[in-house]
C-alpha cells in the first residue's frame, strides 16, 4: 500500500492532494521501495506496478512530466503523454496534476474559490528562471486568492552550492542574500524554500504552508538525489473533486 502525507493547508474541500513518501511500494534498493520514477534506472515492471498502486488513490492517470527544470507549464487536461514542462495547472474536476522530486521543492497551488489547481517543479534553476511565478500567472487568478504549498525538499543545513547559484538569484534580487550562508571556500549553504517563499511573497502571495520536510535527513521517508545519488523519486499531486 502507498504511503502518503496529505498537506496540512486550509484548501477548499474539493482540492484534493498527496505527497508520496518512499515506503510502500515494490522497488528493491537503491529504488526501495515506492519509487514512481521511469528513467532512474529501476525496472519498467516495478515502476508501472508502484504507479499502479498510486492509481487506487486517484480519480484518473496523473499527467506525468518530462522536467528538466525549465519554466514551462501545460494544462494537464489538454495534453498527451508526458510533455517536457515542470509545471501543470487545471480547472477540470478528476484531472491530476503532478511533479516528481528528489530533493528540488514541489509546490502545490490553489486559489480559494477552489476552481484552480497546480503542481510546479522548481529546483534551483527553475526557481531562479521564473517556474513559480509563470506557474501563478497561468493560472489567472489573482494572486491574493491563491495558496501555495511546500513539500519535502532539501534542507538548509544540507544544501551546498557554488557562487553562480547565490549569484542566480543575487543578481536578481539583493534581499535573496539572506536565503545564503558562507560556508568558505565559495561555497554557501542555500535554503531553497526561503528563496521559493520570497519569490511568491514579492508577486503577492502570502498564504504560503508547508516547507518543513528536509529530504535529505529524513532518509526513512523520502529520497534524495544529493544523499544517494541513485535513488527514486516521489510524487507530489493535486486536483479537484469531481
Amino acid at each position: 500500500m502507498a504511503e502518503v502525507l496529505h498537506p496540512e493547508w486550509p484548501a477548499p474541500p474539493r482540492v484534493r492532494a498527496i505527497q508520496t513518501l518512499r515506503g510502500g511500494g515494490c522497488s528493491p534498493p537503491p529504488w526501495d521501495s515506492f519509487n514512481l520514477g521511469d528513467h532512474v534506472g529501476d525496472a519498467p515492471g516495478r515502476v508501472a506496478a508502484n504507479r499502479a498502486s498510486l492509481r487506487l488513490l486517484l480519480p484518473s492517470e496523473p499527467c506525468w512530466l518530462r522536467q528538466v527544470h525549465g519554466i514551462a507549464v501545460v494544462d494537464a487536461a489538454a495534453v498527451a503523454g508526458a510533455p517536457e514542462a515542470d509545471a501543470a495547472f487545471t480547472r477540470r474536476p478528476g484531472v491530476v496534476c503532478a511533479v516528481m522530486t528528489a530533493d528540488c521543492l514541489p509546490v502545490l497551488f490553489c486559489d480559494r474559490a477552489g476552481s484552480v489547481v497546480a503542481a510546479a517543479h522548481a529546483g534551483w534553476r527553475g526557481l531562479a528562471a521564473g517556474v513559480l511565478e509563470t506557474t501563478v500567472a497561468t493560472m489567472n487568478s489573482p494572486p491574493g486568492e491563491l495558496l501555495a504549498w511546500f513539500g519535502p525538499a532539501i534542507g538548509p543545513r544540507c544544501f551546498e552550492v557554488g557562487g553562480e547559484v547565490r549569484s542566480a538569484f543575487v543578481d536578481r534580487d539583493p534581499t535573496a542574500a539572506s536565503a545564503f550562508q558562507t560556508v568558505g571556500d565559495g561555497k554557501w549553504l542555500a535554503d531553497i524554500v526561503a528563496l521559493a517563499r520570497q519569490r511568491l511573497t514579492a508577486i503577492g502571495i502570502t498564504a504560503i504552508f508547508g516547507g518543513g520536510h528536509c529530504t535529505v535527513d529524513e532518509a526513512g521517508r523520502f529520497f534524495s538525489y544529493r544523499r544517494d545519488g541513485v535513488t527514486g523519486r516521489m510524487a507530489t499531486l493535486i486536483w479537484l473533486a469531481r
